[in-house]
């Protein structure tokens, strides 16, 4: 596949440990941990993958594995296989999102600088200290607008968008694949900003097309051996 037609899988996997895991034995639990993140790490050649911690900020999910991959099947491969290690049975996914990257319809018409490799419909995964991650679904009344009406919706998100350099938006394409429309993420090294970027977002005109844009989940990057240190 040539690199101008590539097109990323993306995967959220949002993973929830069972309490009873803290009462197992520590080497158990050390033994658990260890292996999982053995698994991880022989995939690291066929998924792009970074993770990131939610305790502290969510209570109905841990981490999450944030998975990138040219094909579905090393995903698939890379769960089965997460399936099978010991801190699985304790382990439950809240939340899993599946989508796909794409050229977005409204970049041609919408000129920036810095815009250029906008053609090459990859994901590239920065790996900022913070990460925010939300399904998105627009209305049908969105979809029945004149293409020049949303074009002039979406340039004025791309606009607001712009006095944020700081914040990295990665938007993956769900549609037939998931239920949700949409997801993005958010990569930041300031939360602030993303805050006050989706403040700014509400009071735009395309907001009214909005259809869910819920749950979010404020994740704070660490390596894997982190994230399950900071279960117990």
């Amino acid at each position: 596949m040539t690199e101008q037609a590539r097109r990323d899988f993306v995967k959220y996997t949002f993973f929830k440990v069972n309490p009873e895991w803290r009462l197992l034995p520590v080497k158990v639990r050390q033994d658990s941990k260890a292996q999982f993140v053995e698994v991880l790490e022989e995939f690291s050649d066929r998924v792009s993958m970074s993770s990131y911690s939610l305790v502290g900020t969510r209570g109905d999910a841990d981490f999450l594995l944030w998975k990138v991959s040219e094909e579905i099947e090393p995903i698939n491969e890379l769960m089965a296989r997460v399936n099978h290690t010991d801190l699985a049975p304790y382990l439950t996914i809240p939340y899993s999102y599946l989508a796909m990257t794409r050229r977005s319809p409204y970049i041609d018409d919408h000129k920036h600088e810095g815009q250029e490799g906008t053609g090459v419909a990859t994901m590239r995964i920065i790996g900022r200290k913070y990460l925010f991650i939300y399904p998105f679904i627009k209305t049908h009344e969105w979809y029945q607008l004149p293409k020049e009406e949303r074009q002039v919706l979406m340039s004025e998100h791309f606009v607001i968008g712009h006095k944020y350099p700081d914040v990295k938006i990665s938007t993956a394409y769900s549609f037939g694949l998931d239920d949700q429309e949409f997801v993005l993420g958010f990569e930041t090294d300031d939360p602030s900003n993303f805050l006050d970027l989706v403040m700014d977002l509400r009071e735009s005109k395309a907001r009214p097309y909005t259809l869910l844009d819920t749950p979010i989940f404020s994740c704070l990057s660490k390596s894997i051996d982190a994230c399950l240190d900071d279960l117990g």
